[in-house]
């Protein structure tokens, strides 16, 4: 990573301390660790607990309970940072808040009490389960099964595409009580540790190889009623209003990886000679540059237009889905554009952007493809 500083207007001096405490952890303890683990597929989980530690997992969260108190407008930018030094990291920190996001919203003041301050501080590290092997963009066509005995509930069924399966502490699950359609889909608080529950192999990945993906089995899990979160049947509105929240940061962690691809553009073009001159003198090189930068910035600009609307109380639910469509759509732009400037070395693993290019694809996939977000802003026009 480069040392170039995104100048930014942030609403707090507390806000930019924070800005600059994250972006000290990146270059000291993420960018030099980056490459190895990415090559080697290993998950950082101490970095997470290093992050939990600074206080950077809690921002957007309530401070009674031991959150940060930040508006999202702070929260993505922080992630922004995060993902720009390593974009594993970044989507870690977006899917635990994603993870603890339906206790967070929806938990009794009881739940909140016992399980929140441990999730929030990073001792426990979570995963959301909405997806499956069949019901992937159809959210509400899954079928993992939860049926009551007793003072329990028994669930049955396979999770897919899992951010952290097999690795994390607890597992923020959608599941089955009835069959009514998204009204029958209820939330439960599952413990890594449940008897039945198991992960599947990673899954063996094109970029973003640290980020450890998996399925997740539950084989007659035992899940005691008062890990229920809200009542039966408020899962899938649940789920929706988690994703709104995600959906932002992948958008904040898109243009973090889309910065650094053009960090990495400009540094490279201003070296590198051709013709007895920078290649950055010449046009073509320039106005790909300028478009990247107005694409990074625009991008930025949509994002944090929506969190500041999700700070004010007001429906962000198309913004979102414009931010995540938009600023993912221009991550995976900019970092080709990236590798073209670097035009042969660009293709080698010797230079990151290789790397930023095969994580960009991921983004325009994960929390709701670009095309389930482009149905959202749709029917959010027209309804």
């Amino acid at each position: 990573m480069t040392d170039t500083l995104v100048e930014r207007a942030l609403p707090t001096p507390e806000a930019a301390d924070l800005l600059g405490l994250t972006r000290e952890i990146a270059a000291g303890e993420l960018a030099p660790r980056v490459v190895a683990d990415e090559e080697a597929g290993r998950f950082p989980r101490d970095v997470l607990r290093t992050l939990g530690q600074a206080g950077l997992l809690s921002l957007p969260f309530d401070e009674e309970f031991g959150g940060g108190g930040q508006p999202y407008e702070v929260y993505l930018q922080v992630l922004e940072e995060l993902a720009r030094a390593w974009l594993s990291v970044g989507i870690s920190v977006s899917v635990h808040g994603l993870a603890s996001y339906p206790m967070a919203t929806a938990g009794t003041r009881a739940q909140k009490e016992q399980w929140l301050p441990y999730m929030l501080s990073g001792e426990t590290l979570g995963a959301y389960c909405l997806s499956e092997p069949q019901s992937g963009s159809d959210a509400a066509g899954l079928v993992t099964r939860a049926a009551r005995d007793g003072d329990d509930y028994v669930v049955t069924g396979t999770k897919a595409w899992i951010t952290h399966g097999g690795v994390a502490d607890f597992y923020s699950v959608m599941t089955r009580t009835s069959d009514d359609g998204h009204r029958g889909i209820t939330c439960l608080l599952v413990p890594a540790d449940s008897e039945g529950l198991s992960s599947a192999p990673p899954e063996r990945k094109m970029g973003a190889t640290a980020s450890q993906t998996a399925a997740m089995i539950l084989d007659k899990v035992r899940v005691p009623l008062d890990r229920r979160i809200g009542e039966e049947g408020t899962g899938f509105a649940i789920a929706l209003s988690a994703l709104d929240a995600g959906r932002l940061g992948i958008a904040a962690c898109a243009v973090g990886l889309a910065q650094a691809a053009l960090d990495a553009a400009v540094a490279y073009a201003r070296e590198r000679q051709q013709f007895g001159r920078p290649i950055a003198e010449f046009q073509g090189i320039s106005f790909m540059l300028a478009d990247m930068a107005t694409q990074v910035s625009a991008a930025r600009a949509l994002y944090l237009q929506a969190a500041r609307r999700k700070d004010a109380g007001l429906s962000y639910t198309r913004d979102a889905a414009m931010a995540k469509l938009f600023a993912t759509d221009a991550a995976m732009r900019v970092t080709t554009d990236a590798v073209q400037v670097h035009g042969g070395y660009g293709y080698t693993r010797d230079f990151p952007v290789e790397r930023y290019f095969r994580e960009a694809k991921v983004l325009q996939i994960v929390e709701g493809t670009n095309q389930v977000q482009r149905m959202v802003i749709g029917r959010d026009l027209t309804r």
